[in-house]
């Protein structure tokens, strides 16, 4: 469904990034950020998933930075990996990346932004601290505790597993403190509940939390 496209950063970094586009005139549009994978396989099918529920979808490679067209799965070795490159990316530039990605997706009408653990971290900075964002969905974001006390610009919604060892339930508590009017749900699941080329994954969490990202987009993307 998807095709891989060039981005261009306000830095002038040029980045690739996946394009899925809806059958017909986009209702909106959703940047997808990927975890420390890169955009693999399973990025891309999420991508794809948005682009069947009618939104232009764009899954930008924020890891082109450090590696070109990094992508892996989950062995151990995998995940080794792609955290060696999250420990060397800046903020500042992953979300110039980020930017990029919304500059581009905003052709597609309003922009929410969805992000799975690195990427949700990301996208809850998107929401705090860009312009050009209708919504964000942040999933399981990790480290996301440590910028709590940053303000959303837009509307945010979070999915977080009860079970996930990365993430307190603390955390938690102190997202429903500081922001009550952006909703949190929690699910009987473990870290990367979504990703169906996981161990971790949990169907009846993922579709749920899937159901309610819909709602949430509709609400205020399209």
């Amino acid at each position: 469904m998807g095709k891989f496209i060039e981005l261009v950063a306000s830095d002038g970094h040029k980045l690739s990034a996946y394009r899925a586009d809806p059958a017909a005139k986009p209702r909106g549009a959703v940047v997808v950020i990927q975890e420390i994978f890169g955009v693999n396989s399973h990025i891309r099918s999420v991508a794809d998933g948005y682009a069947a529920d009618g939104y232009l979808a764009i899954a930008p490679a924020m890891y082109d930075r450090l590696e070109r067209k990094f992508e892996v799965g989950y062995t151990p070795d995998d995940i080794a990996k792609g955290r060696a490159l999250k420990d060397k990316a800046k903020l500042d530039a992953a979300l110039r990346d980020v930017e990029a990605a919304v500059t581009q997706a905003a052709k597609g009408g309003k922009v929410g932004i969805v992000g799975y653990c690195w990427g949700g971290y990301l996208a809850w900075l998107a929401a705090c601290r860009l312009d050009g964002l209708a919504a964000a969905v942040v999933y399981y974001g990790g480290g996301i505790g440590d910028v709590l006390a940053e303000v959303p610009r837009c509307p945010v919604l979070g999915h977080f597993g009860e079970r996930d060892a990365m993430i307190p339930m603390a955390v938690i508590g102190d997202w429903r403190t500081r922001h009550p009017r952006h909703p949190v749900h929690t699910y009987d699941a473990g870290h990367g509940f979504n990703c169906d080329h996981r161990g971790s994954h949990d169907a009846g969490a993922a579709a749920t939390a899937r159901e309610r990202t819909l709602a949430f987009f509709r609400q205020h993307v399209g």
